[in-house]
């Protein structure tokens, strides 16, 4: 079975940053997370939203 939710670690990972940047990311909007109780979690497909939104805004 696939993941379907991330650490902002695993995250930060992915997108070759730091785990200070994911959190700031969230807490700007930039990438919606979840709250599993105390843990917070980002779903994959969001993290791809993310990227493709990245993406087309260097094309413009």
């Amino acid at each position: 079975m696939d993941r379907l939710l991330l650490t902002a670690e695993e995250v930060a990972e992915v997108l070759n940053v730091g785990r200070c940047k994911v959190y700031d990311l969230i807490r700007n909007g930039e990438i919606e997370s979840i709250k599993i109780g105390r843990l917070r979690r980002i779903p994959v497909d969001n993290v791809r939203k993310f990227a493709e939104r990245l993406i087309e805004e260097g094309r413009a």
